[in-house]
């Protein structure tokens, strides 16, 4: 049995294992990551070997872990190693071409906004995280072929798939396993809660749209546009306000997409309310621009 050893890195340690390789010579499995680092740089080689593969939860449920650097070296990563990182934002992958996962790698990483490659841009790292959390797609998880026009292709075909699923798809199934092990049995939060998942994704697509074929931008607007402030339901207005409410090309997407207007304007601002003054003021000047009036006492509230 390999013996387990140490490796320092500045506010903790890496675990590591030495290992044969099958064409010969050694290699290191890193197996565990000591402290409460929010970043981490994972070597390219320790004792004079490369750094070959990360274990199966080797880093499980580090809750202040925010980023990740894993070498080019690396071309393994075993089941469940990053999952439940609730603040885990990005990893870099120094991998240009074929590396291997494990099974639900990133599960229930819901802050992870940028899974990025050698070489490979913004668009195709949103897209990798998203694949692997909203999207519910491991399958994506291919960093030799993400970012291609192929790649891109199935992406759409998944989001177009759930896009189009029921939104009490699998709600059955859910009060089958129990309220207490899943969550809320109520089927009107369970269905808002999909069609939140489908506005999450719709939304990404649209600021990362390289390669977005036409017509599915239109049905995709159309989407969101039915769920705006004053509509039956308002999922996109609640995700836009509740996640991105700091994030000003999140709330610029909402004015764009025509989900602003007369009828729901003063709703909009009263939600806002104090807690983001620049989302307020944005409104305001889309207000007077684009809907073409003031109101100079609201303008005073800023």
């Amino acid at each position: 049995m390999a013996q387990e050893a140490e490796y320092e890195i500045p506010g903790g340690s890496l675990y590591y294992e030495r290992q044969e390789l099958p064409g010969g010579g050694s290699g290191i499995c890193i197996t565990r990551l000591q402290g409460t680092l929010g970043e981490v740089d994972i070597p390219e080689c320790i004792e004079s070997c490369p750094v070959v593969s990360i274990a199966r939860k080797a880093f499980l449920s580090k809750k202040n872990l925010r980023r990740v650097t894993v070498p080019a070296s690396v071309t393994e990563v075993g089941d469940w190693a990053f999952a439940y990182c609730d603040n885990l934002h990005t990893v870099i992958f120094g991998a240009a071409g074929e590396l291997g996962f494990g099974k639900s790698v990133f599960m229930d990483c819901g802050s992870l906004h940028f899974l990025y490659m050698k070489n490979g841009d913004e668009t195709t790292a949103a897209l990798l995280a998203a694949a692997v959390t909203t999207a519910g797609a491991p399958y994506l998880l291919n960093l030799s072929e993400a970012g291609s026009e192929e790649w891109l292709g199935k992406w759409d075909a998944r989001m177009l798939t759930v896009l189009h699923g029921a939104d009490n798809e699998g709600y059955s199934k859910q009060v089958l396993c129990g309220e207490e092990d899943y969550g809320s049995t109520d089927l009107a939060a369970y269905e808002s809660g999909q069609r939140k998942i489908k506005v999450r994704l719709l939304l990404l697509r649209l600021l990362y749209s390289r390669g977005l074929r036409e017509e599915h931008r239109q049905e995709m607007e159309a989407y969101l546009r039915r769920l705006t402030k004053g509509c039956v339901h308002d999922e996109t207005w609640q995700v836009v306000l509740a996640e991105h409410g700091e994030d000003s090309e999140y709330y610029h997407l909402f004015a764009e997409l025509g989900c602003v207007n007369e009828d729901n304007f003063e709703a909009l601002l009263s939600d806002v309310g104090g807690d983001y003054p620049e989302l307020k003021a944005y409104l305001m000047r889309y207000k007077e621009e684009q809907l073409g009036y003031t109101d100079f006492f609201a303008g005073l509230d800023l």
